[in-house]
């Protein structure tokens, strides 16, 4: 007994046929012929049947086998065969669906006819070639036009019986094709162009049917295409629709496979041939709109979206599609949105799905090949939507790669380092990679500064004069543009950031930061975080603005006022540094744990009534850890032939933090 009785003979019925039994529903076949019956694999739930069967053996069969339903997935043009099927169901009430072939996508520059002997017609008033694709049983309808042995070329399946009497009714040599599909665009246009045809005749036989490749085909050979209209208009269900309903109706588990593709620039020429082939197999085509627009096949569905919540929700709303693949620019392991969509995808879910990752060619390995540069000794990062220090990485690297993103990334890049001293660097310029508006240049960055590109771009700077990043703290108190502002000395600025434990993107403040020396060692420190300098004194704020100029220390913010009021607009800070408070400490600190709870607080102290309120706060606020050193530190001084060591002021190190959960 089966649960579902198949008419077949059609890609549709087969797709139909191997989804049951996939799901593990009894299901049965039925086939014209042995050539359809070779497109079906048998299995524990599938049996295939071959041979025709009229009204009256469709009857028999129906209430033999008792099914829950006929699904009738014949072709369009099969209608005697059809109204049996129905008249069938109908007399042994068994519940009848038709399955549709999706109707092609037509073009203003068709013929439309009725039928076979109305394009016979029109066609012996015309001149030129013609193709016939409509099949060996509709030749017949053709041999009476005028000169048709010379005219026409008829393609047919490559069966002996076939090709008998296709000769009998006067197609031989050349003039009669014996191939099986599925015919591409490229081949339908390759035999448009050998035969020199100018007439393409067809039946509107649907996307799977490869009615829209023999249009486009036509129309890119100039050729007119002559299509025969279907006889039935009928109602019924696509594929996707009547897996849609076998799912609900038989309450199937949906177990998709699922395939994120990194599909490179967007040029097809540079699309895997692994990449080639799951596109060619999906049913389903889910990514942003340029990248779907750059590898669409004709008839393929297409969701237009990004977000990955989005993404997952739609598949779950969707089990009829079984092989869907999600199209990601560039390599999926390259600042690729693939790693969100995994955790998307994967979460809470206790089915079989099935998720392939594909990788494509990110845009530093065809960039840097385009440009003749290897990339192996380069720093790599992104500026495209995130946060990137690219002077820092600049300053300190030869060789630097970075997806932009927007139209003035690269005269906002070139500006900078313009102010920074670094204007002869060499800026390698990519837009539009792999599309035919590429476009790839190099010029110094001073002759950048007022460009205006595509957002679509990738930079590779090129410093020849890059320097080595410092490892530990310490750069000479010398180095710095001093005035009259105060300055932590190198030895204490060592001691502190020490106990600050900063990491490359913490986000810290400097608190009083007179010249800037610790903002400026902070901020090359944490060179992909943030540091925020406030300074209240106008002419300590322009040393700091000196200093972060020299030793290009972009990610350095100045905020010129009196803490705590110029903390409150700030981002929240992982790190604090406060060697200045003007009597303001407990509120300052008061404000960062307001912001921050595990904010890591590094307090400088030189008199003792500072060191009071330091504690008194500390105790106040019940920190975890609180630490205090007390420094002392002295520099030798030439006095003639002799040195004498010249002390410091004793500087009192207190360092506070809760630890996070």
């Amino acid at each position: 007994m089966y649960k579902v009785l198949v008419f077949a003979g059609t890609t549709e019925g087969y797709e139909i046929c191997r989804f049951l039994a996939d799901h593990k529903i009894e299901t049965k076949g039925f086939v014209a012929t042995e050539y359809g019956s070779k497109s079906l694999t048998e299995s524990e739930f599938l049996t295939v049947q071959t041979g025709r069967l009229d009204a009256a053996a469709m009857e028999e069969t129906f209430l033999q086998e008792k099914p829950e339903m006929v699904l009738d997935a014949t072709h369009p043009y099969a209608a005697e065969v059809t109204v049996n099927i129905r008249t069938a169901c109908e007399n042994t009430q068994t519940a009848y669906y038709r399955v549709l072939r999706e109707a092609g996508e037509h073009e203003d520059r068709a013929v439309y006819v009725d039928s076979v002997q109305a394009a016979a017609d029109y066609l012996d008033q015309t001149q030129g070639n013609v193709l016939l694709t409509t099949g060996s049983k509709e030749l017949a309808g053709f041999t009476g036009m005028k000169d048709y042995q010379n005219r026409l070329y008829a393609r047919v399946l490559s069966l002996p019986n076939v090709m008998k009497a296709c000769a009998e009714l006067g197609f031989e040599g050349k003039h009669l094709i014996g191939m099986q599909g599925p015919f591409s665009r490229e081949l339908n246009a390759a035999m448009l162009r050998q035969y020199d045809c100018r007439y393409l005749v067809t039946k509107d036989t649907g996307k799977a049917g490869g009615f829209q490749d023999k249009i486009d085909a036509a129309l890119e050979c100039d050729a007119v295409p002559v299509i025969i209209g279907r006889p039935l208009k009928e109602e019924g269900m696509s594929v996707r629709e009547c897996k849609r309903f076998l799912t609900e109706h038989f309450s199937l588990a949906h177990r998709p496979h699922i395939t994120l593709l990194g599909i490179g620039m967007g040029s097809q020429k540079l699309l895997t041939v692994q990449g080639k082939n799951s596109l060619d197999q999906a049913d389903l085509l889910i990514g942003a709109r340029r990248m779907v627009d750059s590898v669409k096949r004709p008839g393929q569905d297409v969701f237009v979206e990004y977000r990955s919540r989005e993404i997952r929700d739609y598949i779950d709303a969707h089990p009829e599609y079984d092989n869907i693949v999600i199209v990601l620019s560039g390599d999926v392991g390259f600042y690729s949105g693939a790693r969100k969509l995994l955790e998307v995808l994967c979460q809470d879910r206790e089915d079989n799905t099935e998720i392939e990752i594909q990788c494509g060619i990110s845009s530093v390995v065809y960039f840097m090949s385009q440009i003749g540069l290897s990339w192996d000794d380069a720093k790599i990062v992104s500026a495209h939507g995130r946060g990137c220090n690219l002077i820092s990485h600049i300053c300190y690297a030869e060789k630097v790669f970075s997806i932009l993103g927007t139209s003035d990334g690269v005269a906002v890049l070139a500006e900078k380092l313009v102010k920074y001293g670094m204007g002869d660097v060499l800026l390698y310029v990519g837009e539009n990679l792999s599309y035919e508006n590429e476009k790839i240049f190099a010029k110094p960055a001073s002759e950048l500064t007022e460009y205006k590109g595509d957002p679509l771009s990738v930079i590779c700077a090129v410093n020849e004069n890059a320097g080595t990043r410092l490892e530990t703290h310490g750069i000479r108190d010398e180095e710095f543009i001093r005035g009259k502002a105060p300055m932590t000395k190198e030895e204490v600025r060592t001691v502190s950031l020490s106990k600050l434990r900063l990491t490359a993107d913490s986000v810290c403040y400097d608190v009083g930061a007179g010249t800037g020396s610790l903002s400026i060692e902070m901020a090359l420190r944490a060179h992909q975080g943030q540091v925020w300098a406030i300074e209240k004194k106008e002419d300590a704020v322009e040393l700091i603005h000196r200093n972060k100029v020299k030793f290009a220390a972009d990610n350095l913010e100045i905020v010129e006022g009196l803490a705590p009021e110029a903390l409150k607009d700030l981002p929240t800070p992982t790190h604090a540094f406060i060697g200045g408070s003007s009597g303001n400490l407990k509120e300052i600190v008061k404000l960062l744990l307001e912001k921050n709870p595990q904010v890591r607080i590094v307090i400088n102290c030189i008199t003792l009534e500072t060191v009071s309120e330091a504690l008194e706060t500390a105790k106040e606020f019940g920190f975890e850890e609180n630490e205090i050193v007390q420094l002392s530190a002295a520099r030798s001084k030439a006095i003639g032939r002799y040195h004498m060591m010249m002390g410091e002021n004793p500087i009192y190190i207190i360092t506070l933090q809760n630890p996070g959960k």
